[in-house]
């Protein structure tokens, strides 16, 4: 269970953060939460889709795999791409509100978090190290891009833009995996939305980040390669 508690300069002066990659960091996951305003980032390295969550909302992820618990980036304790989506990287923080106060959290039961090794968060005299900053701006990017993604699945849904897609994946060893449960951009719809649509998605800021979605579904080929050759390699 998360331990999640206020970061102090205090009680967490000696913690060290883990910053590597690997399953037993945490990393191990099929996908992850974005936004619209990393979709650019994102569509350059992973599928990016749409997924219920608990509450039965929509909402987009970024796809590092094809079941619960592989990551296909994940290779000798490193993750093999150059951009990792921001809700990996803010691991393991969160952003918790104090009335209309936004204070960063830890989960002090997170693998990542150690006395031994690792960035550190707090300098000898109390401030933060250049590393907890960076955490606190990923953080503070990740709570206002998720702000954005109501209004952007809502004009997605308006537009009857959103279908369910089943992708099925015969690899080189003749086995097959299914992939379900996932929705994706209607681009026949989309090429049929009229001037006056096209132009309200564009005021909104919606219609870039629609095209970055269409645009990652090419990146299923990566991660089929990439499950070709774990196979291959008997993983």
């Amino acid at each position: 269970m998360p331990n999640h508690v206020l970061l102090n300069n205090i009680d967490h002066k000696t913690l060290r953060i883990d910053t590597g990659h690997g399953a037993a960091l945490g990393d191990d996951v099929m996908f992850t939460v974005t936004f619209p305003a990393e979709f650019r980032s994102v569509q350059a390295h992973y599928p990016i889709v749409f997924h219920k969550d608990a509450q039965g909302e929509l909402q987009p992820v970024a796809m590092f795999g094809f079941k619960q618990g592989s990551n296909l980036f994940l290779e000798s304790g490193r993750w093999d791409a150059t951009y990792v989506p921001l809700a990996i990287e803010r691991q393991p923080f969160l952003i918790g509100r104090d009335g209309e106060q936004l204070l960063v959290h830890i989960d002090l039961d997170h693998p990542r978090v150690r006395n031994d090794r690792g960035e550190m968060l707090f300098r000898d005299q109390g401030g933060t190290t250049d590393y907890l900053d960076r955490i606190t701006s990923v953080l503070m990017t990740l709570h206002d891009g998720l702000g954005g993604t109501p209004a952007f699945m809502e004009a997605m849904l308006r537009h009857d833009l959103i279908e369910s897609f089943t992708l099925d994946v015969e690899l080189d060893d003749g086995s097959l995996n299914r992939l379900v449960g996932f929705y994706t951009i209607n681009e026949e719809r989309l090429r049929a939305l009229d001037a006056a649509a096209l132009d309200e998605l564009h005021r909104a800021g919606h219609l870039e980040p629609v095209y970055m979605v269409v645009a990652s579904v090419s990146r299923f080929r990566d991660l089929i390669a990439r499950m070709n050759r774990r196979h291959a390699a008997g993983h």
